[in-house]
């Protein structure tokens, strides 16, 4: 079961647009983020949702999408998602982001959601290419907030697979002639060590 969870959590970046998320679907992903761990137990971050037309239209605009795909814009109209959920880091609650390990804390929050999404038979992708200062102006994000990261959502509408690589491989994912998106992933035995007793 979790396995297939982990499977089924891939990178989407394509969806039914149409098919819609409701706000209390969405704030149940977000209490899986707020009963994961948290470093220090600080519970620094903040979560904002969106799910209607205007505002994820607004949010669309001010993202990047896929980096290694040099020719593709981003999903088109019809493919895009149908809802966000924005992370914030609440500076009030923080002396030092570093210290406070924020990239571990949004990074158990940012999984927790997507298991969440992919039980629900959702998808989503986590996006660190943003506008900031855009997003911050357009949506009247206080100051006092640090914008982590946002996590598009929706009904995925790509096939996704994945395979294994030798060490000297690409890791670079892709997308064949009929749009399925290849992600490759190293091999268990170039990962992991099984420590042994010295006798």
């Amino acid at each position: 079961m979790f396995k297939d969870l982990i499977l089924k959590n891939r990178s989407y970046r394509r969806f039914y647009q149409d098919i819609k998320i409701e706000g209390n679907e969405l704030l149940e992903l977000v209490d899986f983020a707020r009963l994961s761990p948290s470093p220090k137990n600080k519970q620094i971050l903040k979560f904002m949702i969106a799910n209607t037309d205007n505002v994820n239209s607004k949010i669309f605009e001010n993202l990047a999408w896929a980096g290694y795909l040099k020719e593709w814009d981003g999903p088109v109209i019809g493919e895009r998602p149908s809802a966000y959920i924005i992370i914030l880091a609440d500076k009030k609650l923080s002396t030092s982001l570093e210290a406070d390990y924020t990239n571990t804390a949004y990074g158990i929050a940012c999984q927790s959601i997507l298991l969440g999404a992919v039980e629900k038979g959702f998808g989503g992708c986590i996006i660190g290419a943003i506008k900031k200062n855009n997003l911050r102006n357009i949506l009247n994000i206080n100051e006092s907030f640090e914008i982590l990261c946002v996590i598009a959502l929706g009904k995925p509408k790509e096939e996704i697979v994945i395979y294994d690589i030798d060490e000297n491989e690409d890791i670079k994912y892709w997308r064949d002639e009929n749009q399925i998106h290849h992600v490759p992933k190293r091999r268990m035995k170039d990962i992991s060590f099984i420590i042994s007793e010295k006798s």
